[in-house]
């Protein structure tokens, strides 16, 4: 029996019942299907491969849209240091493949503006992305 897996406060984090890299490319193209600007997409893996070392297939993806990421600055500026919007995927020790990402909501408590009314479409939208990524 496997524990129930701990993850970092305010990441949302759903299983995919695809290949890590089968879930990325999904995710990617999603992405880019709904117009929003792919800035990289970076393999931890390949890095640690490049080093001698090895790590399970861990990637994550940085893109964004200024729709969506400028009304969120304006609430508070220190909200760039978040944005581009990421997503991570990766598989754990038991083959399990997770897409995870930074809650608005929980990124708008950190920079103190919990009440910005940019989280509600955002979330909602970073919700709507995944779920397409993983859906069967």
């Amino acid at each position: 029996m496997t524990a129930t897996p701990h993850f970092a406060d305010g990441l949302v984090a759903i299983k995919s019942s695809y290949a890590a890299k089968e879930t990325m490319d999904r995710l990617e193209f999603q992405a880019r299907q709904r117009g929003l600007t792919v800035f990289a997409r970076i393999d931890h893996a390949a890095g640690a491969a490049a080093v001698g070392m090895s790590l399970r297939p861990t990637e994550v993806l940085i893109f964004g849209h200024p729709r969506g990421g400028t009304p969120f600055m304006l609430c508070a500026q220190t909200v760039g240091i978040d944005l581009p919007l990421k997503v991570l995927v990766w598989e754990d020790g038991d083959g399990q493949v997770w897409l995870a990402y930074d809650d608005p909501a929980f990124l708008a408590q950190r920079h103190g503006v919990p009440d910005c009314p940019a989280v509600a479409g955002l979330s909602q939208a970073l919700s709507g992305l995944a779920e397409a990524a993983v859906a069967s």
